[in-house]
């Protein structure tokens, strides 16, 4: 049996690892074979393929990025489930396993109910889906805004500044949440909680009168309750959706004015999606990829892999597609007691 790999979407920290579990745990223990198709469902359509063997795969579960490389492809602006059973039956390739975010779930359950042989691995540093409870590259891009707030705090303190860190979160906040609350920042921001100005200067003006540094921490997607979208003015991606960001740059000069606290915003960005994944990234990974391989041999089509608690499960692709996992009430009131 030969089996096709490929990762598509936003790149995050994990994936080899994902890539390194399958193709160890396949050809070692139940002889298949593995190819991977280069750019994502790009490489696919295009027939885009590169042998994936143990000599191709070792040592690379501490690489970030992929190997393989990855785009924003929709294989169905070219050819769709056809085109891609044509390329799969020309490799002699029987199965496919898609490594991807909502887009590329989508995607994949589409030439699934067309009849092609493929299980998913999710992935999203976000965290935002609402099928498994954690997928990886999410910690690694908690610790790498955990450890910039830490710096912003010493420059913060020495100065007297408020400093304002924007995080990634287009519509949930769970990597501001987590890294705010780990490097204890006076208020944190995210999209599920609509914010007034008045409330954020009252907890920057709290935490100065304590005689502390202000540090805000605020998700891409967070809008002051006087604002109908998310600050945008970067034009729109691939699939038309507003490039976010720059709305810690939007607050600065807000709370300075209001404060007279000299203000300075720093946009972490694509900083978090690099670098060598966390070791908990590097266990969740691997662990999606065995399993991954699992699924294959026992023919489990339409699903993907997801962590429930301690275990791996599987779900169907649709439990994954249509809502987000938003951060809930309840955990944003436990850290807003920490507040100003």
């Amino acid at each position: 049996m030969s089996v096709g790999i490929l990762t598509s979407g936003g790149d995050c920290p994990g994936l080899n690892a994902v890539i390194r579990a399958a193709v160890f745990t396949g050809s070692k223990l139940h002889d298949l074979d593995f190819v991977g198709y280069r750019w994502g469902w790009k490489g696919l359509v295009e027939n885009d393929v590169v042998p994936l063997g143990r000599p191709q795969v070792m040592g690379i579960s501490k690489q970030g990025g992929t190997i393989l490389g990855s785009s924003r492809t929709n294989p169905f602006d070219f050819g769709g489930a056809e085109r891609v059973a044509e390329v799969m039956a020309e490799g002699g390739v029987d199965s496919l396993i898609a490594i991807g975010g909502e887009g590329t779930l989508a995607a994949a359950q589409r030439l699934a109910d067309a009849g092609i042989r493929i299980v998913g691995v999710p992935k999203t540093i976000d965290n935002d889906l609402s099928a498994t409870d954690y997928t990886f590259g999410f910690d690694t891009a908690v610790q790498i805004a955990t450890e910039a707030m830490d710096r912003l705090r010493t420059t913060g303190d020495s100065h007297g500044r408020c400093m304002v860190a924007e995080v990634m979160g287009r519509h949930v906040g769970w990597i501001a949440l987590h890294s705010g609350m780990a490097a204890g920042a006076h208020a944190i921001l995210i999209p599920e909680q609509k914010t007034s100005l008045d409330q954020i200067i009252s907890w920057v003006e709290h935490a100065r009168d304590r005689g502390r540094a202000p540090l805000i921490a605020v998700a891409e997607g967070f809008k002051l309750d006087s604002m109908d979208d998310a600050h945008s003015e970067r034009g729109l991606d691939a699939f038309g959706r507003p490039r976010l960001g720059g709305i810690g740059e939007l607050l600065a000069p807000l709370i300075e004015e209001r404060t007279g606290i000299e203000t300075r915003a720093t946009t972490l960005g694509h900083i978090q999606r690099g670098g060598t994944p966390s070791a908990y990234d590097r266990v969740l990974a691997t662990r999606f990829g065995m399993t991954a391989i699992d699924m294959v041999l026992r023919k489990r089509w339409g699903k993907m892999v997801a962590l429930r608690g301690t275990d791996m499960i599987e779900v169907p692709f649709s439990d994954a597609l249509g809502q987000l996992k938003t951060v809930p009430q309840e955990r944003y009131d436990e850290a807003r007691v920490l507040f100003g």
